[in-house]
């Protein structure tokens, strides 16, 4: 895991199994992966059922699989109580899920809004058009305090690689025009290793998206909005980036991904705002003022991401190997005579215990460069641990980029 993860319509549906816990402060246990969340590649592709007439979109998808187990109103326009939505995801490799979980299942005091009842989560393997089959069901109860989870098992163990969430009803409906809520859906289980998106060379543009990438391996460099210029590295199916406008200073942090129509899809934080959606469609006429522009290695001055270790260890896993290979490369030829590489963690765990961790897998990474080539001598690490973040915390989003190598060299 990365710096520091400890880490058709519904038929009738019925509690297959419910119990109250905890909220983890990731809206998880904290050593157990959420394969149903972006931040872990889950990508949501299409919304449906009553969407178009509650004017429900993508960016409400993405809500329900960002990471904040806070509620947030799902629907634009009001419903009533037979109001029924679908949410489209694609999942980055084979998924087997052993049970799922909804946190802070909260009531708004207000009798024109409520939290959804009733919710079904249904795999396949071919596409968001189906076969579906049902994995689980669960029908909901306001929880009594925040921070609690609602746990239900998956009663099917089938590897899929699409998943079919709905979510229908409300808890108490009490007018015909009542906004809907929800928080988080949770997938846990197993997955199978994924493979490096070798996707991100391209040009796309959207409301509020002007972007091209270049990519060397997990190694990606571009330019954005005109007068940006970011780096970032590729893990798996997302490319997490850092970047900065020429003119004014201001900072962007990025994780994206490419979907299958070849479309970029993720979210950004603009100089430390919550994360908005960010899709574009692809524009291969688009110039940008990096197009002539070569990609860049990592290395001095670097922010370097997916480097990734076994839960709460600093074993470096095998899949992290391209990242540390751009790296090497980026470092090898440096001049400096003094590289240093810091560790940074999210908030998850103690202060102290962060700090330590990073300080081991930061000598992990230097001693993974001294094997590439560098001489150790030239080597240093430095943990801080959760100290200097440079995205919310609030979001795995946040917290994934948070998770990072930098490179400082004199």
């Amino acid at each position: 895991m990365p710096f520091l993860d400890r880490s058709g319509p519904l038929c009738a549906l019925t509690i297959t199994a419910v119990l109250l816990m905890p909220a983890a402060s990731s809206s998880q246990d904290s050593h157990a992966i959420d394969y149903l969340n972006f931040a872990n590649g889950a990508l949501p592709v299409r919304v449906g059922g009553m969407a178009a007439e509650l004017k429900v979109e993508i960016d409400k998808a993405l809500m329900a699989i960002d990471g904040d187990g806070g509620g947030f109103v799902v629907t634009p326009k009001p419903g009533a109580a037979d109001t029924e939505l679908w949410f489209f995801y694609r999942l980055p490799a084979a998924t087997t899920f052993s049970g799922f979980a909804i946190p802070n299942v909260g009531e708004t005091p207000s009798p024109s809004q409520t939290f959804f009842r009733e919710v079904e989560i249904a795999g396949g393997v071919e596409g968001p058009d189906g076969p579906f089959e049902r994995l689980a069901t669960a029908t909901l109860t306001t929880h009594a305090k925040k921070g609690q989870v609602t746990r239900f098992p998956a009663n099917v163990a089938k590897s899929v690689t699409w998943v079919k969430l709905t979510l229908r009803g409300g808890i108490h409906v009490e007018r015909d025009k009542t906004f809907f809520e929800f928080s988080e859906i949770i997938g846990e289980g197993s997955q199978e290793p994924v493979p490096m998106l070798e996707s991100f060379t391209g040009k796309w543009k959207g409301r509020g998206v002007l972007v091209e990438l270049k990519q060397d391996g997990a190694n990606v460099s571009g330019c954005y909005d005109g007068t940006g210029d970011l780096s970032g590295t590729v893990s798996g199916n997302l490319l997490r980036a850092t970047g900065t406008h020429r003119d004014s200073g201001v900072p962007s942090s990025f994780v994206l991904s490419v979907n299958d129509e070849g479309a970029v899809i993720g979210v950004r934080s603009t100089n430390r705002a919550p994360f908005k959606l960010y899709t574009g469609a692809a524009d291969a006429k688009l110039v940008t003022e990096c197009s002539e522009r070569a990609t860049r290695p990592p290395g001095c001055g670097s922010i370097v991401h997916g480097i990734r270790f076994d839960y709460d260890s600093a074993v470096i896993r095998p899949d992290s190997a391209p990242v540390l290979d751009a790296l090497f490369a980026g470092l090898k030829d440096a001049p400096e005579s003094s590289i240093t590489i810091v560790g940074h963690t999210s908030s998850e765990g103690s202060e102290a215990y962060n700090r330590e961790l990073s300080q081991r897998r930061a000598a992990a990474v230097v001693a993974a460069l001294a094997e590439r080539g560098i001489d150790e001598r030239r080597l240093s690490a430095h943990g801080a641990g959760e100290s200097q973040p440079i995205a919310d915390n609030g979001t795995e989003a946040g917290r994934s980029l948070n998770r990072r190598v930098e490179v400082t060299c004199k």
